[in-house]
C-alpha cells in the first residue's frame, strides 16, 4: 500500500507531465491550440493586436483576412504558400484567376510576421499558423464567433498557381461542382453551406456577377438592376467595381442567408445553395438561427484548417512570409 505522501508525488507528476505535453509541440498528434504556449505565449496576443489595429483602420480588412486563410487552405493544404511571391522557382499563386488583383491583407500578414518575431526573438511562429489565427481573430473583431485555432502548421516551400486555378470554388459553380470542390479538400456540404456563410463580411468585384446580374432567372429583379447599374454590360472598365457580398459586409451576421432565401446573392456561387436542392434546409437553419451558425462555421473552419497541414520536420518557419528561407 502506497503512503500519502507517495500518491501527493504521483497526483505532482502526472500533472507535470499533463502541462508538459500541453506545452511543447507534439508532432505526432497533429496540431494544437497549445503550440506556442512554451515558445512564445505572447504570440497570439501580437497577432491579435495587430489584427485590431488593421481592422480599426479598414474594416474590409477583416474579411480578406478570412478570406487568405480560406484561399491558403483550398490549394494543397494550410501551408502559407498564398504569400509566396514570384521566384524563378515559385509559380506564384498570387497570380491565379481568383487571387491576381483580388487577394489582399498581404501587409498586414508581413506587420503581423514583425511584430510576431519580435516578441517571440526569433522565427517561432509559422505564417500558415498566423493566417489561421488572424482569420478568426477577424471574425470575432466582426462580430463573429471565437473559436480555438489549432496551431503546428509549418510552412510550403512551393506554391502552385495551376493548383489554385483549379481547386479554388469560383463564384460561377453551381451546387454540384461546388459540392465536389469541397469534397476534394475533405469537407462536406454542411461545410460548404457554412465557410459560405464568411460572405457574410466583404466585398466582391463585379467581373465575378455581372453575367448573373444580366442573365440569371434565379435573382430579385430591383436586385439585379441595382447590381447592372454598378456593372454595365457593355463596359469592361466597370469589372473592378465593388458590391458588398451582403448589405452589411462589415458586420458578421446572418444576413447572408435571408438573401438567399429572397434570391438576392450576390455571386452565382452563392445563390446555388438555396433553390431546390439539398442545402435549401441548412440555409433555413441560418437564416434563423444564429446559434447554429455560429457555432458550425467555428467548427467548419477548425476542419478547413487542419486540411493537410505540414507538421514536425515537413516544410519550415518561414523567416519572411514572401519568400522560402
Amino acid at each position: 500500500m502506497e503512503s500519502k505522501g507517495g500518491n501527493r508525488f504521483l497526483a505532482v507528476l502526472l500533472l507535470s507531465i499533463t502541462t508538459t505535453a500541453l506545452s511543447f509541440p507534439n508532432h505526432h498528434t497533429g496540431l494544437t491550440p497549445y503550440y506556442y504556449n512554451y515558445a512564445c505565449p505572447q504570440a497570439l496576443p501580437t497577432i491579435r493586436q495587430v489584427v485590431k489595429a488593421a481592422v480599426k483602420k479598414e474594416r474590409r480588412m477583416g474579411a480578406s483576412l478570412l478570406r487568405l486563410h480560406f484561399h491558403d487552405c483550398f490549394v494543397n493544404g494550410c501551408d502559407a504558400s498564398v504569400l509566396l511571391d514570384p521566384t524563378p522557382t515559385i509559380d506564384t499563386e498570387k497570380l491565379a484567376g481568383a487571387n491576381n488583383n483580388s487577394a489582399r491583407g498581404f501587409e498586414v500578414i508581413d506587420q503581423i510576421k514583425e511584430e510576431v518575431d519580435k516578441v517571440c526573438g526569433r522565427a517561432v511562429v509559422s505564417c500558415a499558423d498566423i493566417l489561421a489565427v488572424a482569420a478568426r481573430d477577424s471574425v470575432v473583431l466582426l462580430g463573429g464567433p471565437w473559436w480555438n485555432v489549432r496551431l503546428g502548421r509549418r510552412d510550403s516551400t512551393t506554391a502552385s498557381r495551376t493548383t489554385a486555378n483549379t481547386d479554388l470554388p469560383a463564384p460561377f459553380m453551381d451546387l454540384s461542382t461546388l459540392t465536389s470542390s469541397f469534397q476534394k479538400q475533405g469537407l462536406d456540404a454542411k461545410d460548404l453551406v457554412v465557410l459560405s456563410g464568411g460572405h457574410t463580411l466583404g466585398f466582391a468585384q463585379c467581373f465575378t456577377f455581372k453575367d448573373r446580374a444580366h442573365n440569371d432567372s434565379d435573382i430579385h429583379p430591383k436586385f439585379a438592376k441595382k447590381l447592372q447599374s454598378i456593372c454595365p454590360r457593355a463596359q469592361s472598365e466597370s469589372d473592378s467595381n465593388l458590391a458588398k457580398l451582403d448589405p452589411t459586409s462589415t458586420r458578421f451576421d446572418t444576413l447572408y442567408y435571408k438573401n438567399l432565401l429572397k434570391q438576392k446573392g450576390l455571386l452565382r456561387s452563392d445563390q446555388a445553395l438555396f433553390g431546390s436542392g439539398n442545402t435549401d434546409e441548412l440555409v433555413r437553419t441560418y437564416s434563423d438561427d444564429a446559434t447554429a451558425f455560429w457555432k458550425d462555421f467555428a467548427k467548419s473552419m477548425v476542419k478547413m484548417g487542419n486540411i493537410k497541414p505540414l507538421t514536425g520536420n515537413l516544410g519550415q518557419v518561414r523567416n519572411n512570409c514572401r519568400r522560402v528561407n
